[in-house]
């Protein structure tokens, strides 16, 4: 709407699912606007005192407990299955990062592609778990069904 409005508004996605690694996925294809402050105001100043891996476990806990209030709390449930979800996108960046995981080519190509499908879709259900599908989504599509012929 702001670009066809004539606003210079960057998209907020960049074909996320071309990234062929996580890396890639997280840093230059998903949510670009929150990559973009995280790489500012969390990832730079934590990676002067904990490293960037460190730093890097960091962004992802922490987007993990933000998750938390925006699925758990409305849901008043699911609590942890969010910061699960994120903290094992940190395992999976550290292992696509690892020896094992350059020698098997889990950060390019077809097999990069293949493992950043798969690390970001099969635990899905820890970010969307079952009481925010039942105590928000199903609610939502029930109101917006009765505004629907």
């Amino acid at each position: 709407g702001w670009r066809r409005a004539g606003r210079d508004a960057p998209p907020l996605m960049r074909a996320p699912i071309v990234a062929t690694s996580l890396a890639e996925f997280w840093g230059e294809r998903w949510n670009i606007a929150f990559a973009e402050g995280a790489r500012r105001f969390l990832m730079r100043p934590l990676a002067r005192r904990v490293g960037v891996r460190g730093a890097g476990f960091a962004v992802f806990a922490i987007s993990g407990l933000l998750h938390e209030t925006v699925v758990s709390l409305p849901a008043r449930g699911g609590w942890g299955g969010p910061t699960l979800y994120f903290l094992l996108h940190a395992l999976g960046l550290a292992i696509e990062k690892s020896v094992m995981g350059v020698r098997l080519g889990l950060g390019r190509g077809i097999r990069g592609w293949m493992w950043t499908l798969f690390v970001a879709v099969a635990p899905l259900p820890l970010l969307f778990h079952e009481p925010f599908v039942r105590n928000v989504i199903v609610p939502l599509y029930r109101s917006l069904a009765a505004f629907l012929p």
